[in-house]
């Protein structure tokens, strides 16, 4: 017999899917160092441009981090929290002194590309178990970020 949780999904599958929101956590949390970082050392003709929008991509970064936390104590797990589980769990790379508009443009792309291939997983994954929270909640964040890499693409000249 399948044991449901206090919301309704099956606990060995909320259990999983707390697991795979957990790698995604680390991996936004990694994104949004990244992101601070290339908001405070962005140098050149377009700093002032660069420097606001990296900004608000930060400021959106740090919502999502805590609704994904939210979502993991949700499903009745326990979301990490330390640097050390971070890196061990983490595909994005770091971002180290970058300061130039391009290197900053193509780390943005290349972190969503990899918070994007987590969530299609998660997506699968909730869309399994019946779990409409976190099947909802990566449908919203693909849609955002596929739109975020379009647009940086697109700043860079470069097709999808």
């Amino acid at each position: 017999m399948t044991q449901l949780n206090s919301i309704g999904l099956d606990v060995k599958q909320a259990e999983l899917l707390s697991e795979k929101l957990n790698e995604l956590l680390a991996n936004f949390q990694v994104y949004y160092q990244n992101l601070r970082g290339i908001h405070w050392n962005i140098k050149g003709k377009r700093f002032f441009d660069l420097h606001t929008k990296f900004e608000e991509l930060y400021t959106d970064a740090n919502v999502k981090v805590d609704e994904i936390a939210e979502r993991i104590l949700t499903l009745g797990g326990t979301p990490k929290h330390t640097f050390d589980d971070y890196t061990k769990l983490s595909h994005v790379p770091v971002g180290k002194n970058i300061s130039q508009d391009e290197e900053s443009v193509k780390l943005i792309v290349t972190s969503l590309t990899e918070l994007l291939k987590i969530e299609r997983v998660i997506l699968d994954q909730s869309d399994e178990a019946n779990d409409e929270g976190t099947n909802a909640m990566m449908s919203d964040l693909i849609t955002e970020q596929e739109k975020t890499v379009w647009m940086m693409k697109a700043w860079l000249n470069e097709t999808i």
